[in-house]
């Protein structure tokens, strides 16, 4: 299995001038120096902007913060925003079933004053919340194997950065006496 490529900068081990030189330019060639913008209005997206600002400053001390890759990290922090928002609205929906819950209890305690809600009302409602519930998890979940996607394809995951180190060191030849006494013990 060929081993993963590596950024220069980490590249340990005999190489020439001209090998590094290549390397070097082929990594800057495929940045555009232009350092990644905002795709969309803080204002109108807080939780989105504070995630891109995090990223922003990760990727920075890497050396990717470019505008190569603007657009598909500005969609993992909208989708950020966008489970946070899904979130309010489920617990919302589950608050309600609570309140549900309360206003049927009060209708069986007996007391004519505290009138509840009919038992089929109550099961109905129930019922839509409860729905209103597993949708909410749906598009969550949805959302969330979307932002796993993108960390995956953006080294953002501790098994994808673990897949890009290489898993064997690079062997280290022997030069001068070494070389030459492993070769006439039959090592060579």
């Amino acid at each position: 299995m060929a081993r993963p490529s590596k950024p220069v900068i980490t590249v340990v081990g005999h190489r020439t001038k001209d090998e590094l030189k290549v390397r070097r330019d082929a990594e800057k060639a495929m940045l555009t120096g232009t350092p990644m913008k905002m795709g969309f209005k803080p204002k109108e997206h807080p939780i989105a902007a504070k995630e891109f600002r995090r990223i922003k400053k990760l990727l920075a001390a890497i050396k990717k913060d470019d505008d190569l890759y603007g657009r598909i990290i500005n969609t993992d922090c909208l989708l950020v925003e966008e489970c946070e928002q899904v979130r309010d609205v489920r617990n919302q929906f589950v608050a309600s079933k609570e309140e549900l819950q309360r206003d049927y209890n009060a209708g069986r305690t007996g007391d004519p004053e505290k009138d509840g809600i009919a038992a089929a009302e109550y099961y109905r409602l129930l019922a839509k919340l409860s729905q209103s519930v597993i949708g909410c998890d749906k598009a969550l979940m949805q959302k969330r194997k979307m932002l796993l996607d993108i960390d995956k394809e953006n080294v953002m995951t501790v098994q994808s950065a673990l897949r890009s180190i290489p898993k064997k060191p690079e062997k280290k030849q022997k030069t001068g006496m070494a070389a030459f006494v492993e070769h006439r013990a039959g090592g060579g």
